[in-house]
């Protein structure tokens, strides 16, 4: 094969990885809004909102994540927060389409799932989806 050939292929392989990196990146973290009734077997939903958080054991972001959602939990009555094992809930995470983690639901009183958030949680854009779904500013 000709150098020169073998060279253009190694750059444009390195730049579409590149760019499929770039947009997955951009979407971590990211709070998508969506509605659907939560059969969450087992678990008790607080009486505003509860995050419900899919992790792994290995994982260090869902360690991350798991301190900005007790820090919210604990900023405001009526939020809970319920990490799920995807090995220990396989169920679970097949009803929800769980294909990372950490990934957190955002769960209403009702057990409406409103939001859901791939990758690690962002603080400020969960703080304003929370006032959305709840109607009221959370406090910082």
């Amino acid at each position: 094969m000709d150098p020169l050939l073998a060279l253009a292929l190694v750059a444009a392989l390195v730049a579409v990885a590149t760019i499929v990196g770039l947009v997955w990146r951009g979407t971590q973290g990211r709070v998508r809004r969506t509605t659907g009734s939560a059969r969450l077997d087992g678990v008790v939903l607080a009486s505003g909102a509860t995050f419900v958080q899919f992790s792994s054991e290995f994982c260090a972001p869902c360690r991350a994540t798991a301190r900005v959602l007790d820090e919210l939990v604990g900023s405001r009555d009526g939020l809970g927060h319920v990490e799920l094992d995807v090995a220990e809930r396989p169920e679970l995470a097949a009803r929800f389409g769980i294909l990372q983690t950490p990934t957190t639901l955002v769960v209403d009183g009702r057990g409406t799932v409103r939001a859901r958030i791939g990758g690690a949680v962002r603080r400020e854009l969960l703080t304003a989806e929370l006032d959305r779904v709840l109607g009221a500013p959370v406090a910082a």
